[in-house]
């Protein structure tokens, strides 16, 4: 675990103490399993995000992505029937071809990501909408599906499934961006693309995974939230998601310049933002201040994130003069 990871699990131990001590409901069995699924649903896109900010990159079309998606898998699964595991293909399967979009755009054509994925927010809503004509998808009356309810929406020893979920994509993507070569590839893809470009790492490719691996747990969590909320209304469906992941990966220690990053991180920034979320709820703050709760925390992320990397060039310039000190004071 990175001294970062320490200090925000710190954070949250803190701000748990702290909520606690103003209500002792924050610890009680309902509140703590209503928490750790809203944490296993941002948890699992917000992972995804991590790999895109790694290149130095982002992905605005998160919350449309999961509007569209939900609409189309509540369609397929209550309006067509097709059968769930199918229709979880299918939907991951579109996903995947948005990711590949997004990937070649930005490597082959050279655009903006920010460009391209505000581009996806825009498009994908306003499909939802159109293919819905504004109305809201939902499951028809009485409609039961125990398999993909208990997968879903179920609870094992009182821990809701999609949290199980995200432990197991968090693992998985751990492995994959710590301990193999392409998690090697995207760092360094983030911190010097050129460099990395000569050292013989295939950049496009990298890149364009990056954001295939994005929308795929983008995928995932739009079947997730589309069975948890039973219904999708396509014009409010996922709005701002996009900001929770952006801020959980930064508060998780992602640079957005780059190159920065750990899974660790990114989950327990979800945690934190949901127990934030949850100190609202739970203290009468007004609803309508969350955004302006997760704007100071993603505008204190940043700081804290840039006054790090400023004293760490301090220190190596500081160990970078003493080398050169030490050198010319040796005898000859």
């Amino acid at each position: 675990m990175h001294k970062k990871d320490m200090g925000l699990a710190l954070l949250i131990i803190v701000v748990g103490a702290i909520v606690y001590m103003r209500t002792p409901l924050f610890l009680s069995p309902i509140n703590l399993g209503n928490t750790a699924n809203l944490i296993g649903l941002f948890g699992l896109f917000a992972i995804g995000q991590g790999f895109v900010i790694m290149t130095g990159g982002i992905d605005l079309s998160v919350g449309s992505m999961i509007a569209l998606l939900g609409v189309l898998f509540v369609d397929m699964v209550g309006r067509f029937g097709v059968p769930w595991p199918l229709a979880m293909l299918i939907t991951i399967g579109i996903g995947t071809l948005m990711g590949l979009a997004h990937g070649l755009l930005i490597t082959k054509l050279k655009m903006q990501p920010f460009v391209v994925t505000l581009c996806g927010l825009l498009i994908y809503r306003g499909v939802a909408r159109g293919y819905t004509g504004e109305a809201t998808a939902g499951f028809p009356f009485g409609a039961s599906y125990p398999e993909l309810e208990w997968l879903t929406i179920g609870r094992s020893f009182g821990i809701p499934h999609s949290f199980y979920a995200m432990i197991i994509i968090g693992v998985i993507c751990w492995f994959v961006l710590h301990r193999s070569v392409f998690g090697r590839h995207l760092q360094a893809v983030g911190k010097n693309e050129d460099a990395a470009r000569y050292s013989g790492v295939r950049t496009g490719l990298v890149i364009t995974a990056a954001y295939v691996i994005c929308a795929v747990l983008t995928s995932i969590a739009a079947i997730y939230f589309a069975m948890f909320t039973r219904s999708v209304q396509p014009s409010s469906h996922g709005n701002f998601y996009e900001l929770y992941a952006i801020a959980a990966a930064v508060l998780g220690g992602f640079s957005l310049r780059g190159g920065e990053g750990s899974i660790v991180g990114v989950i327990l920034g979800a945690v934190l933002l949901q127990q934030l979320q949850n100190l609202v709820n739970l203290l009468g703050i007004p609803s309508s201040l969350n955004f302006a709760v997760m704007g100071g925390v993603i505008l204190a992320g940043v700081l804290a994130d840039q006054q790090f990397n400023r004293y760490r060039q301090k220190r190596r310039a500081a160990r970078a003069l003493d080398g050169l000190g030490n050198v010319a004071a040796a005898p000859s």
